[in-house]
């Protein structure tokens, strides 16, 4: 990834997203810039003119967390925003986040991992990488997302969003889980911009689907921990399931996702309904049918 031309990119486009008013500024004439005006960044930065067009054109490198500080604040970047200005930084710098430990070729599960997902038999589990490739689940969460398996998803919610049409159907607000799904890999190469595989994923989706390469255009970023999602799953129907994501601290760059669905509605209901279909299907690995590389950015 080109890290000098993300960051001048995403500075661009937080400063076209934030209008004088929104600033507290006095607006008067006619302005040819959507946003705020690079001068008028530097003004609510304290740091001058010349010094702010050194650091939109992606010169990041020594550029001090003060100034980046202040830089945020002037766009009025959200947590998500400012983590990814920082990563951005990092890279610059030449030393990005603290170096995640290697991990073998193809990943496997700890068994105590393992355990912890087959605990769970109210709702889906599974951890997943930054690339959204899911790596392991419960067998509720299998028969959740057995489409993402079966096709040309290959296990990967980035590609069954963006490459298989059954996502539309399985996501009812299509529209909103493709913004959150390229929200969550541009944050992720951000944070690591060394991964070739995301830096691959990236690539095919941006060849194969116009919807995600207008979408990657607009550097949006964002956190996933928690929140509420509508489902339509083709065996089960309607689900309105809230959703949890917690970091691994054993497994740096992992997340652990549990959905859940209100104690007695309709959603629960139809996830009992899919966890005996679960029960009595054959197909009930915890892992992809293939083996998911998981190279190192060390």
């Amino acid at each position: 990834m080109d890290t000098r031309n993300e960051a001048r990119q995403f500075l661009m486009s937080r400063r076209a997203n934030v209008s004088p008013e929104q600033a507290g500024l006095t607006v008067s004439g006619h302005r040819r810039v959507a946003g705020l005006r690079r001068g008028e960044v530097a003004m609510l930065a304290d740091v001058s003119p010349e010094y702010y067009a050194k650091i939109e054109r992606g010169n990041l490198a020594g550029v001090s967390d003060a100034v980046l500080e202040s830089i945020a604040r002037a766009l009025q970047l959200d947590d998500a925003e400012r983590e990814h200005l920082f990563d951005l930084a990092r890279a610059a710098n030449g030393a990005a986040r603290p170096v995640r430990k290697r991990r073998p070729k193809t990943w496997v599960a700890r068994e105590s991992l393992t355990r912890a997902l087959d605990v769970i038999d109210r709702g889906p589990a599974f951890v997943r990488n930054g690339r959204m490739d899911v790596l392991a689940t419960n067998a509720l969460g299998r028969a959740f997302y057995d489409q993402v398996f079966d096709g040309p998803g290959q296990g990967n919610l980035a590609r069954f969003c963006f490459l298989d049409e059954r996502a539309g159907a399985f996501y009812p607000d299509w529209e909103a889980a493709a913004d959150v799904t390229v929200s969550i890999l541009r944050t992720e190469a951000g944070r690591d911009p060394r991964d070739k595989q995301l830096q691959d994923l990236i690539g095919e989706l941006s060849t194969c689907s116009d919807a995600f390469r207008t979408r990657w255009g607009a550097h949006n970023v964002r956190r996933h921990g928690s929140g509420t999602k509508n489902f339509h799953h083709h065996l089960v129907g309607e689900l309105t399931l809230t959703y949890e994501g917690m970091e691994l601290t054993a497994e740096p760059g992992l997340s652990f996702l549990i959905y859940t669905a209100e104690p007695g509605s309709p959603s629960q209901e139809r996830l009992d309904l899919l966890a005996s279909w679960a029960a009595t299907s054959s197909q009930q690995p915890r892992t992809n049918d293939r083996a998911i590389g998981e190279e190192s950015s060390a």
